[in-house]
């Protein structure tokens, strides 16, 4: 007999038996994007995509509006200054004064073509300031491109759950590791993609005192600005203030992005701010692949003049226009993006009352926000197994394990392209992938 799935299930099985990924566990979020989008062509079935963190939200009219007048300008028939507009590096500047009470001067805020490119930028240039295997140190789970940018430069890295490590247990862990390791760099996302963990103060406090005592630089990703909503972080120059690294140690880098808080991602434009101190300290060790030993200049003048000379002129003057309201307190981001909690919120309960669980819940006691993304399992199921059962009722999204989770029978949902006209038709499937998967 073949089951009556809401998706039909002669079809998924015969796509999921030719298709080139044989364990779904194990596919790459683009993978999992061709794998849907051909059940979705064949079936002419709709799903409720959790699969990859698309923005949802229309862009700010502000921001288009940037851009258009850029180009009546004429800018398009121009070179974009190679380290970023003077105006727009100025309001990268005010922005993280005014949004997390760190003082930092222009010339470290750099635009570049999304914080993933902020990413390779800073391993080229981190990771080469001595000679040796040094390697990338991930608080994970994470983001499975950066390790990617890794793999293509031939750098190593090390990991570790930071789940099995909160609080007093994290500076535990560091030291261990710093007792057998080389580590040049740390990188985390703060809050966090897949499991949306939010760093405490006191942790970030270990990290920024870790880096300065080993001389390591903090890579903190901050592609979710401002979006951690059991707190406002939105309001200028007022706490509380967004959290981050920079409060403990000089040896920061932070990676901003356009594409979620801002709803920009289509234009690829990101912003990566040096700290005042990192920017201008000298590593001889860089001598061997850049014309300076300049940490700032290596990353600017060299790196990003060898990978795309610097971000388009268009979606420089977007983002000045958005960030100028930002930062008068004429746009509110938060508010902008808030839905995405709203939906979290709602589809979570939905999961949770159908058998499933949670996986990631809190940060150190307290719960965590309800946000972008959620991770879920279901008992008796493994992460390779849910992720392609739920392929049959017409749901998708990303197996834990490509993230560095050790928490292998959990999956990443993104609530970014399920609005909330959807909600009935998800509630009414998960119903029924309960009904046929409950255990007597």
């Amino acid at each position: 007999m073949i089951p009556n799935t809401p998706i039909d299930f002669e079809t998924v099985k015969k796509i999921l038996a030719e298709d080139a990924v044989k364990d779904l566990a194990k596919a790459s979020i683009r993978e999992l994007v061709r794998i849907v989008t051909k059940i979705e062509t064949e079936t002419g079935q709709k799903f409720i995509r959790m699969e990859m963190g698309v923005p949802g939200m229309d862009v700010s009219e502000i921001a288009k509006k940037g851009e258009i007048d850029a180009l009546n300008d004429g800018v398009a028939s121009k070179y974009a200054t190679l380290d970023g507009l003077p105006p727009l590096k100025t309001e990268i500047a005010r922005f993280v004064k005014l949004f997390l009470d760190i003082d930092v001067k222009s010339e470290g805020c750099v635009p570049t073509v999304g914080s993933l490119q902020g990413a390779m930028l800073l391993f080229m240039v981190a990771n080469r300031r001595e000679a040796g295997d040094t390697k990338t140190l991930f608080l994970d789970p994470g983001f499975p491109v950066h390790k990617l940018q890794l793999k293509v430069l031939g750098q190593e890295h090390l990991s570790f759950d930071i789940y099995d490590y909160r609080g007093e247990k994290l500076h535990e862990k560091l030291e261990e590791l710093a007792q057998t390791e080389r580590i040049a760099s740390i990188l985390y996302s703060n809050p966090n993609n897949p499991t949306w963990v939010t760093f405490t103060e006191k942790e970030l406090k270990i990290i920024g005192d870790f880096a300065t005592k080993y001389d390591i630089i903090v890579l903190e990703d901050l592609a979710y600005f401002g979006m951690d909503f059991r707190k406002d972080y939105s309001q200028p120059g007022v706490p509380p203030y967004q959290p981050t690294v920079a409060k403990y140690t000089d040896n920061w880098v932070m990676m901003i992005s356009g594409s979620k808080s801002f709803s920009y991602a289509g234009q690829r434009i990101g912003m990566m701010v040096v700290s005042d101190t990192l920017f201008n300290k000298k590593f001889p060790g860089l001598l061997r692949y850049f014309t300076s030993d300049s940490f700032g200049y290596s990353l600017v003048y060299n790196t990003l003049y060898a990978l795309t000379a610097g971000v388009p002129h268009t979606p420089q003057y977007g983002m000045l226009a958005l960030l100028k309201a930002i930062n008068n307190g004429e746009f509110n981001f938060r508010e902008h993006v808030k839905v995405y909690a709203d939906r979290a919120k709602e589809m979570k309960r939905f999961f949770t009352e159908n058998g499933f669980k949670i996986v990631y819940d809190n940060d150190e006691g307290e719960p965590l926000s309800d946000g972008f993304y959620f991770t879920l399992a279901y008992p008796g199921l493994g992460g390779s197994e849910l992720l392609t059962e739920l392929m049959y009722y017409g749901i998708s999204a990303i197996a834990l394990a490509t993230t560095g989770s050790t928490r292998t029978e959990g999956l990443r949902a993104c609530v970014s392209q399920t609005d909330a006209s959807q909600f009935p038709e998800l509630e009414r499937r998960l119903k029924l992938f309960h009904a046929d998967h409950v255990q007597s």
